[in-house]
Order: C-alpha cells, then structure tokens, then sequence
C-alpha cells in the first residue's frame, strides 16, 4: 500500500511577515508596555473630560508619534554610539541649555525648561536618552571593572556635567533623574563599591552644604542662589506637612484626600471629584496617580503596580539575556529611569518622598514624555532583537566548527 506524500501548504507573504516581526520582538515585554500605554489612556482621557488646559487629542498624538519613534529607533543599530562619548556630552549640554536661547525658551511654574518652536516641547526630556546613551558608552569602555579613582571619579564628573546644566533651568527632579541614570549604570557597570560609598557620602555633605548656605548667600546676593523658595518648601512639606498650608502643602493634602477617597473600587471613571472640581493641581500630569486611586480605587492601584511588576520583571530578563555590554548598560539605564520615577511620582503622592515635578511612565499627561518613553522601548528592542540575532549567528558558527571538528569515516 502506497503513501501518498502530503504536500505542504504554501506560505502567504503576510505570515511570513508576522513570523519575521514577531520573531525579533520580545512578545511578554512587548506586551505589557502595550497595556500600561491603554491603561494610561483611559486614565488621561478621564482625567481630561473636563479641563480647558488640558487636550485628550494631543495626549493620542504623542503616543502616536511615539510608535514612529520606536519603529524607527527599533532598527537602528545602536552600537555605532559606543565610541561617540564627546559627540554625545555636547549634544547633552545642547539641549540641557537650549531654553536659555533668547526667542524660543520658555518658562513654566518656575523653570526655564521649555523650548517653543511652533510646538512646545522639553529639550531636558530627550537629553534623559542622551544621558543614558553617554553614561553607558563612558562605563562600556571599562567593561565591567572600574577600581580605580581616577577613572571612576571621571565617569561621575562626566555624569555631573548635564546635572549642573539642568539646575541653571532650574529643574531639580529632571537633575535627579540624571544622577539616578549614572548611578545605576556605574553601580551595574562594575564600579568599585567603596568608591561608591565615597561618593554618596560626598553628594549628602554637599546638599547639606547647600542647604545651610543657601539662606545667607540669599540675603548676601539679594535673590535666590541654588534653591527657590518653592524648591525649599518642597523638602520642608515633606518633613511637616502643615507648612505652607495654601501652597505645596495643600497640594499635598489634597493628593492624600484623593487616593483616600477612591476606596476599594473607585468613583468611576470621569467621577475624580477632586481632580474634576480643581482641588487636585496638575491631575493628569504629576499628581495622576492620585486620579488613579480615586476613579479606579485600591483594584485600579494593584492593576498599575501590576503592570509595572511586570514590566521591570519582563526587562530584568531582556537584560540578563543581552550579551553587548554597551546594549546592557543602556537597558540599565532605561530600566533605573522608570524605577525612580515610578517610586518618587507614588511616593510624593502618598507623602513618602518630597514633591517634585517628576511624571509617572506611560501614564502622565504629556506628549515629549510620552514619545521619550518610546524612544527608550525601541531602543530596548534594537538591543534584544540585534543581540538574538548575533547570538543565532554565532551559535550557528560553532555548529559548523564542531561538524568541521568531527573525525570523518573512512571512504570505501
């Protein structure tokens, strides 16, 4: 009895595709980066039903833009900048101080951060990637071993360049994110512990310095020095939170009021009476975990720290698994980034940390950070899908060389 061979079925051009898109992507990471940018939009479009100041549309053409950027920067090949550490540092102070530019810079609830060119924008926003990019082209170069104090304490002036040009604005909480990106790169990097230690101690004895000095080179000068007065309050709220009641002290409460109010299940979407009735200040942007906690309740807080459990779980692995050192330091990066803005936009809503200007990833109101954060997911995609790729190729050699190797049988 004959078998008859079964023919295979032709493949069509859309699924190879799909194979080949789907093949290069990090499917769970991928995935709840998707769900947190929903989630994010339902909040933001609540949050927005009711404002003049803020526009939903605007909110759907930064994420918009920002999928063209991370297609874009999915397939560039990102170690072409390992080596461009000076090209990347003067691209850095460029941008840092290109609000200063008479005619195009902007000033803002104090700082001079914004650049307008027709359309608004944060110069300091995307120098957070360049940082990132510098900072891990600078330690790549020791690949893993930084022991000596020259070479370290090179590294964190390099680091404190963009630092200092950030608080000319002046915008502590960008500086912050600066300092955060370095040290969790040199930390990761193979910095030498002590001479982190060293360094820590350094940094605290000099924001000691600068708060006591502060108020007598204010009086000296005759006007603020290294801190505005809304910069101070900040950290005297977070120590006694009944100072400046009718200031960043009440904002402060009515953060608290707000995440209290939600319960277990929320008001609702839409229903956020204390964001939608002007009790709540800068609900969709920085105090918009507040919104979550009252129209979604304690349910809707354990989804959004679900999702972003997940997401550094899902980044952890991409990391672990990238090969190029120079690609593991961006991620790195990336990954410190979004941990403290998480932890500071949560804990300064819940008055764990001081208050500060610092958004919540994938969720705040704002089209820049919205496109800077998918920037930061392409480039994490180049890495993963480059490093597979090179490690496939590589796999594949050592297949041949080991066929190559193998005693071969006598012919007859």
């Amino acid at each position: 009895m004959s078998v008859v061979p079964q023919m295979e079925r032709p493949v069509s051009n859309t699924s190879r595709w799909f194979r080949r898109f789907f093949g290069k992507m990090n499917v769970p990471f991928m995935s709840v980066f998707s769900l947190l940018v929903i989630f994010g939009l339902i909040i933001v479009w609540a949050a927005t039903l009711e404002s003049e100041e803020y526009s939903f549309a605007r909110q759907l053409a930064g994420v918009g833009a920002g999928i063209v950027v991370l297609l874009i920067l999915w397939k560039v090949d990102y170690s072409v900048l390992s080596q461009a550490v000076v090209p990347l540092l003067i691209i850095d102070v460029v941008l840092i101080l290109s609000p200063h530019l008479p005619g195009i810079g902007y000033t803002s609830h104090g700082a001079t951060s914004w650049v307008n060119l027709g359309i608004r924008f944060q110069p300091g926003e995307l120098a957070k990637i360049v940082t990132i990019l510098l900072m891990a082209a600078v330690v790549s170069r020791y690949q893993g071993r930084i022991d000596d104090p020259k070479e370290f304490f090179r590294c964190v002036i390099i680091l404190l360049i963009p630092f200092v040009c950030v608080m000319t604005q002046p915008d502590l909480g960008t500086g912050l994110v600066y300092l955060v990106i370095g040290a969790a790169i040199l930390f990761v990097g193979g910095a030498n512990r002590r001479l982190i230690l060293i360094s820590t101690a350094i940094l605290v004895g000099l924001i000691a310095l600068v708060f006591i000095t502060d108020p007598i080179l204010d009086n000296i000068v005759g006007h603020d020095v290294f801190l505005k007065d809304y910069q101070k309050n900040r950290i005297l709220v977070f120590l006694d939170d009944s100072i400046d009641p009718t200031g960043v002290g009440y904002n402060l409460k009515q953060a608290k009021i707000a995440i209290g109010s939600g319960g277990v299940l929320g008001k609702g979407l839409g229903n956020a009476t204390q964001s939608s009735l002007g009790f709540l200040p800068e609900a969709p942007t920085d105090f918009v975990f507040c919104t979550v906690a009252e129209q979604l309740g304690l349910i809707g807080v354990l989804i959004l720290l679900g999702l972003y459990g997940a997401l550094f779980y899902n980044a952890i692995k991409m990391i672990n698994s990238v090969e190029s050192f120079f690609g593991k330091m961006i991620m790195v990066g990336i990954c410190g980034m979004w941990l403290f803005q998480v932890l500071e936009n949560i804990g300064m809503c819940c008055g764990l940390m001081p208050i500060t200007g610092i958004p919540l990833p994938f969720i705040s109101y704002g089209s820049s950070f919205m496109i800077i954060n998918f920037a930061c997911v392409g480039l994490m995609c180049s890495i993963w899908s480059r490093d597979r790729k090179q490690q496939s190729k590589s796999a594949e050699l050592k297949g041949k060389e080991k066929l190559r190797s193998m005693p071969r049988l006598p012919q007859v």
